[in-house]
């Protein structure tokens, strides 16, 4: 497969600064890394936030900045394997792959008891240019990175959920999920959506999902919730602990990212409940934390990308054991995209806008 020297890219310079180059340059295979031909990239939150300069990616008075511009956007892509280096012996020419988000250091302590997703470096695809992601024809994977292979057949619309499913698999693992356990998920997107879809596999004695817009609690209940409620329309507080004869739900997952859930879940859980957080904020949550502490001793889980998620992922999309269908309506084409980043505010009803190439 021959490479072309530049390639069709979005580039961001800095949080007020991104472009569109038809003929950036293309990254060059050393010994160690893969290059793969991008066969499409799912639009995130995380790359909403920063294109809108969130202080978290640009950094403010209390924290520096994270990003390393100029960079290329997208850390939920794929392709195929269209350049080897010549150390890569586990993968052939023409492979379609996916991989981890994060690039493990593989030195820090973390990576070497293997909890390689919060690795201390945390170079992550599509936030620095040392790790450019896949808004772009062509993308480097570099030595170290979690390379997974993707099943030929998989429909594309399929393959681009594995990075948000896999990242809501390990969010619902750190609930600890059982079978006598009241569940509510707050946040029916594309990665709630996941949650739900992979929390009804642990079959909860009630799954419960909330959501501002109707059209996701639909999908929601489709995709295998018991009971659906629109906290706008709803005291939802009020019908999960009717529901729960006055104790509250045993494990909250915030999928949100919105303050306002946070103070619901902690409304609604019970005493020695678990609360699990998995949402960027654009704002702080304040909230009174002696309802952690002294009021019903929580537990608090937090939950970070997707470790060792992946191949569950696969084998579960592929069986049909995780349900995906019109989960990515549209997909844009690289050239069009501040109109896919509008649809990925969701403003039309998506739930996962794509670039595909």
């Amino acid at each position: 497969m021959s490479i072309p020297k530049t390639m069709k890219a979005l580039v961001a310079y800095s949080k007020d600064d991104y472009r569109f180059e038809p003929a950036y340059p293309t990254p060059e295979c050393g010994p160690d890394d893969v290059i793969i031909k991008t066969e499409g990239c799912g639009i995130c939150a995380g790359d909403l936030k920063c294109s809108h300069g969130a202080a978290m990616f640009w950094g403010d008075e209390l924290q520096p900045s994270w990003v390393k511009p100029p960079f290329i956007p997208g850390h939920e892509f794929l392709g195929e394997i269209a350049e080897l280096g010549e150390n890569v012996k586990d993968f052939q020419i023409g492979d379609r792959v996916t991989a981890d988000q994060i690039k493990p250091c593989g030195e820090c302590k973390f990576c070497k008891s293997g909890r390689y997703w919060m690795c201390q470096p945390h170079d992550i695809f599509g936030f620095q240019h040392t790790n450019n992601g896949g808004m772009a024809e062509y993308v480097r994977y570099p030595k170290g990175s979690v390379i997974h292979q993707v099943p030929k057949d998989m429909p594309f619309e399929d393959a681009l959920l594995i990075e948000p499913y896999a990242c809501s698999k390990h969010c619902v693992d750190r609930g600890q999920i059982g079978c006598e356990d009241v569940v509510v998920i707050s946040g029916a997107g594309t990665l709630g959506l996941g949650m739900v879809t992979y929390a009804r596999m642990k079959n909860p004695a009630k799954l419960i999902v909330l959501d501002m817009m109707d059209d996701r609690l639909v999908k929601a209940k489709e995709f295998g919730a018991d009971l659906v409620l629109n906290p706008g329309k709803t005291d939802v507080v009020k019908a999960v602990m009717d529901l729960t004869e006055g104790y509250g739900c045993d494990i909250y997952i915030e999928a949100t990212g919105h303050p306002s859930s946070v103070v619901q879940g902690l409304s609604m859980i019970r005493k020695l409940g678990r609360f699990v957080e998995f949402s960027v904020f654009a704002e702080p949550a304040t909230v009174d934390w002696s309802i952690i502490g002294d009021r019903k001793e929580l537990d608090i889980a937090g939950a970070h990308l997707s470790p060792y998620c992946y191949p569950f992922v696969i084998e579960n999309i592929t069986n049909g054991n995780l349900k995906t269908t019109g989960v990515i309506r549209n997909t844009f084409p690289i050239e069009e995209w501040e109109k896919a980043f509008e649809f990925a505010g969701g403003k039309y009803g998506d739930f996962k806008v794509a670039i595909k190439f």
